[in-house]
């Protein structure tokens, strides 16, 4: 891939084929993040995994104690008004049924970062789940957005709780947090993940889990981190 001159020149200030401690690490993601907004800090793991057993996939939700930096619009498919004025008080942006089921379903239009559902909407949402999947946005009881606890659960994705996965090459990617964070937070967002992504290793897979770990900001050179 072709980058540009402020990025070999980013690139340059450091050098990018040592492995660095995470304090080091962070500060020159900080220091490299020099775009004209407030850049997100991302990790991005490299495991010793087989991507196409199924049995090795890596899948799991943390809460990062400091959020992304990032609030998410939440939309909370229900059935019962309880259920509306519990995910209306917990935060929820888009709030219905099987009403909100058929406007998806007819304009294909999803305004919102993430959804969760009761146990009884599942069935129902399967009429827009050719919608909602390709673009990450299904329910799913693995990443605990299918929940009768629709009022906690949408706070805890409030709070900064978000979802990672495995991607075809074996890797997580994961924003933990933006440059204007500082080195404090984003070293305890980036343990908690960590914490979190060693917590999820499938028992079937065997030797190095955690093989290469990369911080790097949006726009900005990748820095290789000591594990």
């Amino acid at each position: 891939m072709k980058h540009g001159k402020r990025y070999n020149e980013l690139k340059s200030s450091f050098d990018n084929k040592k492995t660095y401690e995470l304090a080091e690490a962070i500060a020159l993601a900080v220091k490299t993040s020099n775009t004209k907004f407030d850049s997100s800090i991302e990790v991005h793991v490299c495991l010793g995994i087989d991507p196409k057993k199924g049995d090795q996939q890596v899948r799991s939700t943390v809460t990062l104690p400091h959020g992304t930096g990032k609030t998410k619009k939440v939309a909370a498919f229900v059935s019962t008004p309880d259920q509306e004025k519990e995910a209306q008080k917990a935060g929820a942006e888009l709030i219905g049924g099987e009403e909100l089921i058929a406007e998806i379903a007819k304009t294909s239009k999803c305004d919102f970062d993430v959804a969760v559902a009761t146990p009884d909407m599942m069935p129902k949402l399967a009429k827009i789940a050719k919608i909602l999947g390709p673009r990450g946005l299904m329910p799913s009881p693995k990443n605990e957005t299918v929940t009768p606890n629709i009022g906690k659960t949408i706070e805890a994705m409030k709070r900064g709780k978000v979802a990672f996965k495995n991607d075809d090459t074996a890797n997580i990617h994961q924003v933990i947090g933006r440059a204007s964070f500082g080195e404090a937070k984003l070293s305890e967002n980036f343990e908690t993940l960590m914490e979190a992504l060693k917590k999820a290793k499938p028992s079937s897979s065997k030797g190095n889990y955690i093989k290469n770990v990369f911080i790097t900001s949006t726009m900005g050179p990748s820095i290789k981190v000591a594990r």
